[in-house]
C-alpha cells in the first residue's frame, strides 16, 4: 500500500514540476521510500522519469533501499520470537 502512495506521491510532484507549483518535499519522497514505498518509488521514477537526473537524491534514495533490504534480511535471519 505505501508503494502505491509513493507512487502517487512522486506523479503529484512531478505534476507539480511541471507546473512550476509548490512540490513535495525530497525528505517526504524518502521517508515514503523508508517506511516500505521504496518499489512504487522507482516505478515512478522509471515511468514518469522524475527524480532520475539528481544525484544526490538518487544517493539517499538508494540508501534506503538498502536499510529496508537489510532490516527485511535481519527480520528474516533473527525473527522475533515474543
Amino acid at each position: 500500500m505505501v508503494s502505491v502512495i509513493a507512487y502517487v506521491v512522486y506523479a503529484i510532484d512531478k505534476k507539480a514540476a511541471i507546473k512550476q507549483r509548490q512540490r513535495v518535499s525530497e525528505k517526504s519522497l524518502h521517508l515514503l521510500s523508508l517506511v516500505g514505498g521504496w518499489p512504487g518509488a522507482w516505478i515512478a521514477q522509471q515511468r514518469l522519469r522524475h527524480k532520475t537526473q539528481k544525484t544526490a537524491f538518487k544517493v539517499v534514495y538508494w540508501l534506503t533501499v538498502v536499510i529496508n533490504l537489510a532490516c527485511l534480511l535481519g527480520l528474516t535471519l533473527y525473527p522475533y520470537e515474543g
